[in-house]
């Protein structure tokens, strides 16, 4: 059998030699062109990535560019809120709508919101809150699949952040475009805030209907109070009104918010957070249908403090609010039984800080007959005796009056000036006391003369009282009884220094205004200031009032055009103003009448038992008249003075009025020892340094003291008859 030869392929003839011209035959067609094979395949695929890569570019590129294009988010417009007042504590006094008349007040959830109503809010509309990232991609999927198996919206998609980004940048279409434009501000605000900023936000910002924002102007103007405490029915109210704050206004359609609660509660009860006999309980109860007003404390004070703190969103002002809400309506029902057109003012003033505790500028802020909106505690007016203690204390600490010396009430004439009791009677001698319980003006005037007027004037002026005197007049002896111009304010700076032992200080109302520039000021000796207060401890209080427990004095001005009524203890003090605001006189007016009754509830509506006085300091005489020394015993006036010594007048020859004296210590006291030397005079002669007694001057008319210092000093010399004279000079 003979071997055949190897067969060739029909495709390609010839020798297996031929093979690769075979291969490269074909790929190619008759026309000798390449035809398309697997590297053509591989260029195409190439070709449809790049065009779907270049498209996703493209709309990458579209995308951010209209992302660009949003802008930075509105956080400052977002944040801007209503102008709040707060008390000391952090509660809201006052409130002002923004200038398109919304309300919208700050909120912390810590701290101003109820958890209830928080756990709610979460629980109901975005429970994956804390964990995403601005978008819920299981709320959104959840929202589809109950729209496409019920037919309606069970629960909506949309997160917290959400909600927020739509509340910044408010739109009225529902549609895909404004779906994509909230997702992508929720993305940026999850970026840009925290989780509590971007709740505490969503709280400030929520609609509730009309021209209410925010959790806390709702709770307030529906139920009257701060969100801090919410019951479970009114946590699912406000939980319920922003998803349709229009169509379930409480006050136009409370059937609608009513339904939109019950379905919030029943949620609820399916997601098992709440039981149904709590659910039922929280439905029984009616939901309210009338707005509530806005709270308005201390008007006064919080027009001052806006027109002084412009712009500031939150003020925080010294006052006390439960003092404050007590006090209001004091003024308000007093200046009703008193008459129409009358007004009632009150001030309250701590006395250690100066911090102004109360101020009620009129006895209603919105009574246009009354001139609500002027503040009467700032109004200058004629104060009537109240300076009167103010007298008292610069004659204690010149040492020549005690509290127990005798003073006459009887007629006397200064020059043309013959000051009258206010009841036109005289009580003849009486202790000093007495005399300023009783409130006698004779007395107050002829020590007022001895003290005189000018040094009066700058003393009140350097405490902080800013005294008002007619244009290029002095002052003069009827400043005693109301002739000069006072605010309250400055009569209750004033009479704080008593109970401060002679120092006072500015007022505060504003806190974080003046911190730093309230230095005390001095008023007058700390053993004159304890004698003062220690007089009007025992003045009679009015009918039914406690004795001993509040030192007051009361004042009415001229004409019964003013009633004043000025007290103090321990830890307050508090003026009390009645009258008319125009200045027109109300016959029978009178300041124990009028103004101290109020002045004692005022007392016993601050809730705290009054505070004793200081006791007395170092340096106090306490003593009957019969212990005092014999030129203490009795005050004359200046013109009844009986002068010896060949009619020469008492005068304190060394040292010299003003000068200094250089005391060297080191060689022991008796070394240091200054002499006092005087002339003229009746003996015996009595010396007081700094109003404390320090013996008797010899018949040589001179004495050794002990000089205090170093500082200024005061010396006092007094004789016999009552005569004076004083000196104050440095010792270094």
């Amino acid at each position: 059998m003979s071997e055949m030869p190897p067969q060739q392929s029909s495709s390609c003839p010839g020798s297996s030699r031929a093979f690769t011209s075979c291969s490269r035959a074909k790929d190619k067609g008759l026309d000798g062109r390449d035809t398309p094979g697997r590297d053509g395949g591989k260029r195409r695929g190439v070709l449809r990535v790049a065009v779907v890569a270049l498209a996703g570019i493209c709309i990458a590129s579209v995308f951010t560019a209209w992302v660009v294009s949003l802008g930075p988010l509105p956080l400052d417009k977002a944040r801007q809120v209503s102008t709040t007042i707060v008390d000391r504590n952090g509660k809201l006094l006052r409130a002002y709508a923004m200038a398109d008349g919304r309300w919208r007040l700050p909120v912390d959830a810590k701290r101003d919101v109820d958890p209830i109503y928080l756990n709610l809010l979460l629980a109901y509309e975005d429970q994956r809150f804390r964990s995403h990232d601005g978008v819920d991609p299981l709320a959104l999927a959840r929202a589809g699949f109950q729209l496409v198996t019920r037919g309606h919206i069970v629960s909506g998609g949309s997160t917290i952040t959400m909600q927020l980004a739509r509340l910044m940048e408010p739109r009225r279409e529902r549609s895909l475009y404004a779906k994509l434009h909230q997702i992508v501000r929720a993305i940026e605000l999850e970026h840009a805030l925290t989780k509590d900023q971007i709740l505490n936000l969503y709280l400030a910002l929520a609609p509730y209907g009309g021209n209410l924002e925010g959790i806390r102007a709702a709770s307030i103007a529906y139920f009257g109070k701060e969100p801090k405490r919410l019951s479970l029915s009114e946590a699912a109210l406000l939980v319920a009104l922003p998803q349709s704050p229009e169509r379930r206004r409480l006050d136009r359609y409370p059937d609608a918010a009513r339904e939109g609660r019950d379905r919030v509660l029943d949620r609820m009860v399916e997601e098992h957070r709440i039981s149904s006999d709590e659910a039922a309980q929280a439905k029984a109860v009616p939901v309210p249908k009338l707005r509530k007003p806005m709270p308005i404390l201390a008007p006064h004070s919080a027009d001052q403090a806006v027109a002084i703190m412009k712009d500031a969103p939150v003020i925080k002002l010294t006052l006390d609010y439960n003092l404050q809400r007590m006090l209001e309506p004091l003024a308000r029902d007093r200046a009703a039984a008193l008459g129409p057109n009358i007004s009632v003012a009150i001030i309250a003033v701590d006395n250690e800080s100066g911090d102004v505790l109360a101020r009620v500028g009129s006895a209603d802020y919105f009574d246009d007959r009354r001139a609500g909106q002027v503040d009467m505690t700032r109004a200058v007016r004629s104060p009537g005796s109240t300076l009167k203690p103010f007298i008292y204390g610069l004659a204690f600490e010149d040492g020549f009056v005690h509290p127990e010396s005798l003073i006459d009430d009887r007629p006397i004439r200064f020059g043309s000036y013959a000051p009258e009791n206010f009841d036109l009677t005289y009580q003849g001698t009486v202790p000093v006391r007495k005399a300023l319980q009783l409130s006698l003006n004779v007395p107050a005037i002829a020590l007022l003369d001895r003290v005189g007027a000018s040094r009066l004037s700058a003393r009140l002026r350097q405490a902080g009282g800013n005294l008002v005197l007619p244009k290029d007049e002095a002052p003069g002896l009827a400043m005693g009884l109301g002739g000069v111009g006072v605010t309250l304010q400055d009569l209750a700076l004033l009479y704080a220094g008593l109970p401060r032992l002679g120092t006072t200080r500015p007022l505060r109302e504003i806190i974080g205004v003046k911190d730093d520039a309230r230095e005390p000021l001095r008023l007058m000796d700390r053993v004159a200031a304890w004698e003062v207060g220690n007089i009007l401890l025992g003045t009679p209080p009015p009918e039914n009032a406690p004795h001993n427990r509040i030192a007051f004095k009361t004042g009415t001005s001229y004409g019964y055009r003013d009633a004043w009524s000025i007290g103090f203890d321990g830890r307050m003090t508090i003026g009390v103003w009645v009258g008319r605001p125009d200045g027109a006189p109300v016959p029978g007016l009178i300041g124990r009448n009028a103004a101290a009754p109020i002045l004692f509830d005022a007392f016993a509506r601050s809730g705290k038992l009054p505070t004793p006085l200081p006791k007395p300091p170092k340096g106090a005489l306490v003593a009957s008249n019969t212990k005092l020394p014999l030129p203490l015993r009795r005050f004359r006036p200046l013109g009844e003075l009986v002068r010896a010594g060949g009619g020469q007048p008492l005068h304190i020859q060394f040292p010299l009025d003003g000068s200094r004296i250089d005391v060297d210590r080191a060689d022991g006291p008796e070394a240091a020892a200054m002499p006092v030397r005087v002339s003229g005079g009746v003996l015996p002669i009595t010396m007081l340094v700094n109003g404390r007694a320090a013996g008797e001057i010899d018949g040589r008319r001179q004495r050794l003291i002990d000089p205090p210092g170093p500082g200024f000093a005061r010396l006092t010399v007094i004789d016999a008859t009552g005569a004076a004279d004083t000196v104050v000079v440095r010792i270094q």
